[in-house]
C-alpha cells in the first residue's frame, strides 16, 4: 500500500472517529438534559449505554444503512420508553442514520423507513404520562426530526445525481467537440491535399500533353514547357510537404514548412495554366486591402480549383478571373469559355472539386455558386466576408 493511500485511509478513519465521538457527546448531553428536567429521574446509565450503542452502530451506516437505522431507532425508542425526553440531541444518532438511508437507498424505501421510525417514536411517546398533556413536546417534536432528516438526505442525493449527470453530460460534450475537431481537421487536410494534388497533377498532365504535341513541330517551345513542368512538380512537392507538415507532432520544427499560398501567387498560377494551353486573364475591381491569412488561402484555393477544372474539363480554353474588393466582401468570379476548334466544356464530373470549393466558402461564412453559362462555358462565383462570418451564419452547413 502506498504512503499516500495510507494517509488517506488514516485521515478517513480519524474523521469518522471524531464524527462518532461528537455525536456521542451530543446524545450524552441529551441524556443529561432529560435526566435534569424529567420528573421521576429516568435511569441515567441505561440512556448513556444505549446512546453509545447507537453511535457505535453508525460506523456501518454506509454498508448496511437499513440495519443501522433499525438499531438506532430501537435504541432511541428504548430510551424514550425508559422515561427520557426525546430531544433532537438525544435523536442525533437516529437522524444521522436516517440521513444515510435517504442518501443511499431508493426514494420510496427511504421514505418508508422514515415513516416506520417516526411511528415508533410517536408510539414510544405514549408511555410518558407526564407528557400526555404536552403533546407538542412529546409527540410532534420527535416526529418532525426524522422526516426532516429524510428530506435533507433525499435533497443531497438528488443534488449529487444531478452533479454526476451534469459531469457526464459535460464529458460527452467534450468528447463530441474533440471528435468534431478531429473530423474538421481531417476534412481541412483532405481539402488541401485534394487541391494540391488535383491542381498540380492536372497541370503536369496538360503540360506534358502540350509538350508531346509540340515536340515535332516546335521543339524549343516543347523544351520550355518541359522546364515549366519541372517547376510544376517542384511546386507540388513543396505544397505537399507543407500540407503533410500539418500532421507532424508539436515537437517538430515549423521552420521547414512553407508559408500558406495566397492571392499574391496568382501570377505563378496563371503562368502554369498558360503552359497547359489555358489562357487566363486576371482583372481587379476596387482597392485591394490586406487579407487575413485564412481568407487569403481560401480565396487562392477556390481560384486554383476553378482553374484546375477548366484545365481538366475544357482542354485548350480561356478563363477570366475577376477579383472584386468591396467594403465587406471579396467576390471571386472565374469564367471560362472554350477556344475555337476545341471541345465544348462539359460540366464537372462527380468529383470533390466543387464540393471542396463550396465547403471552403461556407466555412469562411461566405456564399458559393457554380453552374454552366447559357452560351457555353462554366462560371464559379464566390463571395467571402472580409470581417468574419455574417450574423446568423450556420457553421454546420460547411460540414
Amino acid at each position: 500500500m502506498s504512503t499516500l493511500w495510507q494517509r488517506r485511509v488514516a485521515s478517513r478513519r480519524t474523521t469518522e472517529a471524531l464524527t462518532l465521538t461528537l455525536l456521542f457527546a451530543i446524545a450524552l448531553s441529551g441524556c443529561f438534559l432529560s435526566f435534569g428536567v424529567m420528573p421521576g429521574r429516568p435511569p441515567m446509565w441505561a440512556g448513556v449505554a444505549l446512546s453509545a450503542l447507537a453511535c457505535a452502530a453508525l460506523a456501518w451506516r454506509r454498508r448496511w444503512p437499513f440495519w443501522v437505522l433499525a438499531v438506532t431507532t430501537l435504541c432511541v425508542v428504548t430510551v424514550s420508553a425508559l422515561g427520557h425526553l426525546v430531544t433532537a440531541m438525544l435523536m442525533s444518532p437516529l437522524m444521522v442514520a436516517q440521513y444515510s438511508v435517504s442518501l443511499r437507498a431508493r426514494r420510496r424505501a427511504g421514505w418508508c423507513a422514515a415513516l416506520v421510525a417516526t411511528a415508533a417514536l410517536v408510539a414510544s411517546g405514549l408511555f410518558h404520562d407526564e407528557l400526555r398533556d404536552q403533546w407538542l413536546i412529546g409527540l410532534v417534536n420527535p416526529a418532525a426530526w426524522v422526516p426532516l432528516s429524510a428530506a435533507f438526505g433525499s435533497y443531497v442525493r438528488v443534488r449529487r445525481e444531478y452533479a454526476a449527470a451534469r459531469a457526464e453530460h459535460i464529458a460527452r460534450e467534450r468528447e463530441e467537440e474533440a471528435r468534431h475537431r478531429v473530423v474538421q481537421d481531417r476534412m481541412r487536410i483532405a481539402r488541401e491535399l485534394h487541391d494540391v494534388v488535383a491542381h498540380h497533377l492536372t497541370l503536369a498532365h496538360a503540360q506534358a500533353g502540350v509538350a508531346t504535341h509540340l515536340a515535332r513541330t516546335d521543339p524549343e517551345q516543347a523544351y520550355e514547357i518541359m522546364d515549366r513542368l519541372s517547376d510544376t512538380t517542384a511546386a507540388a512537392l513543396r505544397e505537399l510537404k507543407s500540407t503533410v507538415g500539418l500532421l507532424r507532432q508539436d515537437t517538430d520544427a515549423d521552420d521547414e514548412l512553407a508559408p500558406a499560398p495566397g492571392l499574391a501567387r496568382l501570377p505563378d498560377l496563371v503562368a502554369a495554366c498558360a503552359a497547359a494551353d489555358v489562357t487566363v486573364t486576371v482583372s481587379t475591381e476596387g482597392e485591394p486591402g490586406p487579407l487575413a491569412p485564412g481568407l487569403d488561402l481560401t480565396a487562392y484555393r477556390i481560384v486554383q480549383e476553378a482553374l484546375t477544372n477548366v484545365t481538366k474539363h475544357a482542354g485548350p480554353a480561356s478563363a477570366e478571373v475577376r477579383l472584386a474588393h468591396g467594403a465587406r466582401f471579396l467576390t471571386l468570379t472565374v469564367t471560362n469559355g472554350t477556344a475555337a476548334g476545341s471541345r465544348p466544356a462539359p460540366p464537372p464530373g462527380p468529383g470533390f472539386g466543387l464540393l471542396g470549393m463550396r465547403e471552403r466558402a461556407l466555412a469562411a461564412g461566405g456564399t458559393f455558386h457554380a453552374g454552366p453559362l447559357p452560351g457555353g462555358g462554366f462560371e464559379v462565383v464566390c463571395a467571402l466576408p472580409l470581417h468574419g462570418p455574417l450574423p446568423g451564419h450556420d457553421e454546420s452547413a460547411a460540414r
